[in-house]
């Protein structure tokens, strides 16, 4: 539960900082972004992990890339992260300032199966 609490957190976080201040239109495109873990990504669920993943929002927004949330393999080595970006290089640049690897960027849409119904 309190993993979820800061996932929250994050998101709300995310959005606030992903608004651009001289109110300019920047368009955002929504990507997969695919990272390895040699070693494993080992994130504490207290508040040294919170602020980690602070530090990330807070560095991603400079290049106007918003986190929305991620997925991460049971041996904790490869994540599949969803982001909101202008762009393939913005997301490398915000990853290349928090030290996080970039396996592969791919722009993808939402199919939701519930719009069928």
């Amino acid at each position: 539960m309190f993993f979820v609490s800061i996932l929250f957190v994050l998101i709300l976080v995310n959005n606030s900082y992903s608004q651009d201040n001289n109110k300019q239109k920047v368009a955002m495109h929504r990507y997969l972004v695919e990272r390895t873990f040699p070693k494993g990504l080992e994130i504490p669920v207290d508040m040294e992990g919170s602020a980690i993943c602070l530090n990330v929002v807070s560095t991603n927004a400079e290049d106007n890339v918003s986190w929305v949330h991620s997925y991460v393999t049971t041996d904790h080595k490869k994540t599949f992260c969803i982001y909101d970006a202008p762009s393939p290089e913005a997301i490398r640049k915000a990853a290349e300032k928090n030290g996080l690897p970039v396996d592969n960027i791919t722009e993808v849409s939402v199919l939701d199966p519930y719009f069928y119904k």
